[in-house]
């Protein structure tokens, strides 16, 4: 097959899916039938790339402005939303180590400190985004660490860009760590403040942090597990990355002591990650400088501060041109798409159609709840799949006489799993080198491994661990 045919059967795929989604699921209705067919659109557009990502990214603007779906505001507002405020500001603190050298220093250090073993590098990285997590919001990790390992990887591969075989392993780690680390604590995203309000709602009392902690680390600790070992298989070929740890050892120690700007950088860097993890403390103060607006306001100060040349640390000429503003793109479709199917009632039909399979309430409805959160967590952010998924399990339950606590601990799981496509938290690897075609494919693999554990623990809980299911 030439190349010119490849690239018009990759242009193609994308307007002829959402076509035939229009005509198959016409009993949703028009405007829920497009939205599933953008979903269609976009998904295949990232996996073959006929176009540039970031204009995929662009699609729900261009295809709502035509079919008139949903008010245009509702999905325009997701382009700079708040949650792209919070990458912008952290893009801006982080070009600032490229200019002053802070990216190689940090890049040798942690190559000092981890190793250059890419199973200790994946199990590092994952373990961090895991961790960091459980307290800070999923995209604020991706954010802090995705920067940090593509200049440790440039830095490794003589400054060019890395070999796929090196990166996606790392960026995957990260990508799909700061996920899942998420439904370690209630502050982990904000998904679970909404399975936290539902679970009072239904209980009637105030549902304990510390019970939340103890039910779900035992099984974080499993999903983190299952995400190593399937990392490590991935990494089949390179098995160490280039130099050697005593090599690095010696670099560090040439580079010196921090200089002005290295050390503004830095600091900065740390105090706005400070101010997103220490927001409890003063939220009441100041309730409007939530984690995106402490990293854009530090981001800013960079046009100010001089380092030690008595040069601003950065000018809008350089900015411009490196922001990543197609990785801000790319997040926001996500939130888009998840508005337009919310919204045009394609997620409501979804829902009647998993009602009327007429679940028992054994192993069979966990793994319909398990493969219903996964799915619905790919298409929009994972608040909206919590707040689209735990309604219905919990009518479902009740229906059938259960007890709908356990149900809902388990779809809580699996909305704070997504691997697939490149939207939300998993569209900022992509932006630094992860290739989008690779995530959706190993992403697949993974997703469905995850249903079947996430099934196995809900079931288990549900049958043999009475403590799971009581408030």
């Amino acid at each position: 097959m030439s190349s010119d045919i490849k690239r018009n059967f990759a242009l193609l795929s994308g307007p002829l899916a959402f076509l035939l989604l229009r005509f198959v699921a016409q009993s949703f209705g028009s405007a829920a039938a497009s939205a599933l067919g953008m979903a269609a659109w976009m998904a295949l557009w990232w996996v073959f790339r006929p176009v540039g990502i970031a204009v995929t990214a662009l699609l729900p603007i261009a295809v709502n402005a035509v079919l008139n779906l949903i008010p245009s505001g509702h999905v325009i507002s997701n382009y700079f939303s708040e949650i792209v405020v919070l990458l912008l500001g952290a893009d801006l603190i982080c070009l600032t180590w490229s200019r002053t050298g802070l990216d190689r220093r940090v890049a040798v250090k942690a190559l000092c400190g981890i190793g250059t073993s890419m199973r200790q590098q994946i199990v590092a990285w994952l373990g961090a985004s895991v961790v960091l997590s459980v307290f800070l919001p999923n995209v604020v990790v991706a954010a802090i660490l995705c920067p940090i390992a593509a200049a440790m990887l440039k830095f490794v591969n003589g400054g060019e860009e890395p070999d796929v075989r090196q990166s996606a392993p790392i960026l995957l780690a990260i990508g799909w760590g700061s996920g899942i680390g998420g439904f370690g604590s209630p502050i982990g995203g904000a998904a679970n403040l909404v399975a936290i309000a539902y679970m009072e709602q239904l209980t009637g009392h105030e549902f304990m942090y510390v019970d939340w902690v103890l039910r779900f680390v035992p099984i974080l600790f499993l999903v983190f597990l299952l995400n190593l070992f399937f990392l490590w298989q991935i990494n089949r070929t390179t098995q160490d990355l280039n130099g050697s740890a005593s090599y690095f050892k010696k670099l560090n120690e040439e580079f010196g002591p921090l200089k002005r700007g290295e050390k503004i950088g830095l600091t900065l860097f740390v105090l706005a990650t400070l101010l997103a993890f220490l927001r409890p403390l003063y939220a009441e103060m100041l309730p409007g400088l939530k984690p995106a607006y402490s990293f854009l306001t530090l981001g800013l100060l960079m046009f100010v501060l001089r380092d030690e040349n008595d040069e601003v640390m950065m000018d809008w000429k350089y900015a411009e041109s490196h922001v990543m503003w197609g990785m801000m793109f790319l997040f926001a479709s996500g939130m888009a798409l998840g508005r337009m199917l919310i919204e045009t009632g394609a997620v409501k039909q979804l829902t009647a159609l998993i009602a009327a399979s007429g679940p028992s309430g054994g192993l069979g409805t966990v793994a319909l709840f398990a493969a219903f959160g996964c799915f619905l967590t790919e298409l929009s952010s994972n608040t909206a799949a919590a707040s689209i998924a735990l309604p219905v399990v919990i009518s479902i339950t009740q229906t059938l006489g259960l007890n709908p606590v356990p149900y809902m601990l388990l779809t809580v799981v699996a909305v704070n799993c997504a691997y697939v496509l490149p939207v939300s938290t998993r569209a900022i690897p992509v932006s630094y080198g992860l290739d989008a075609g690779l995530q959706i494919r190993q992403g697949l693999r993974l997703t469905f491994l995850n249903v079947i554990l996430v099934t196995a623990l809900g079931w288990f809980c549900i049958n043999y661990v009475p403590f799971f299911a009581r408030l």
